[in-house]
């Protein structure tokens, strides 16, 4: 965690420092509103994660490490500017009223992002999932330093196909998906990999999973008996998949021979 956050902190003299041929690659991996103790290694008997306990196993754990906000979209500033966000004036949502003709809000121009910097530096940059800093044109992915972009710009989404929600994009395009978006957020993380497994890379892999509407597949739900609960054991089935996709990511990894030069952070 540190090289990430130093990288996005120094600048021009990060580029220099990753001329090394042996850059590694970045995923960062993050959950959205996933209760601390609701992970296997972190003590839950009722809800399965394999995969994530196996990367917490071959890892190292930060437990005393914090986001910087309570707030969802300037932790995510935080996160990819590595500056604390009442530093450049980011502390809420962008949500609400706004004066007329006041510009959009979002994440604002001349705040380095760690995407721009690690493209600056040579990487091919990626967003998968939520975004939620900003949908005016120049709070988009591709305006801060993600040459590629798959997800929805808002703060939250539906998971089952059918259900209302904003667009979810490809690019700035508009897209019809038919999986369930967990799963179709895993899949998009890999054909990334795909893509760019010849170069180094960033991708910032960011599921809107376990957030709200509780919207699990139905069959997930008898993988997770335990969990019970009128909210809990849909809550549960979310969270298999969430698993079940950060799974298929590190196969992927490791299929491509990746897995020894890629730097996976995960949090929530």
């Amino acid at each position: 965690m540190r090289w990430l956050l130093t990288l996005a902190l120094t600048g021009p003299a990060a580029a220099a420092a990753a001329a090394d041929p042996d850059r590694p690659n970045v995923l960062l991996v993050v959950a959205d509103d996933l209760g601390y103790a609701d992970l296997g290694f972190t003590g839950c008997k009722d809800i399965p994660t394999p995969h994530l306990d196996r990367l917490a196993a071959d890892g190292c754990r930060c437990d005393q490490a914090y986001v910087v906000s309570p707030y969802c979209s300037p932790s995510r500033a935080g996160l990819l500017t590595g500056r604390h966000p009442a530093r450049y004036g980011y502390e809420f949502n962008p949500t609400g009223e706004r004066a007329k003709g006041a510009p959009p809000p979002g994440l604002i121009a001349g705040v380095p992002t760690l995407a721009e910097r690690l493209k600056d530096a040579g990487y091919a940059t990626g967003a998968v999932g939520k975004w939620h800093l900003g949908s005016g044109p120049k709070h988009t992915p591709a305006a801060r330093g993600f040459d590629d972009f798959f997800g929805f710009l808002g703060g939250a989404h539906a998971y089952l196909p059918g259900k209302a929600g904003a667009a979810i994009r490809r690019g700035d395009d508009p897209v019809e998906e038919k999986d369930y978006l967990t799963a179709a957020f895993g899949r998009e993380a890999c054909a990334f990999i795909d893509r760019h497994k010849k170069e180094p890379w960033f991708l910032s892999l960011a599921f809107n999973a376990v957030h709200d509407p509780l919207q699990p597949r139905e069959e997930d739900l008898p993988r997770v008996p335990k969990a019970e609960g009128k909210k809990r054991q849909p809550y549960a089935g979310m969270l298999v998949a969430l698993d079940d996709a950060v799974g298929r990511v590190r196969d992927k990894l490791k299929r491509e021979g990746l897995d020894r030069n890629t730097l996976v952070v995960f949090l929530s």
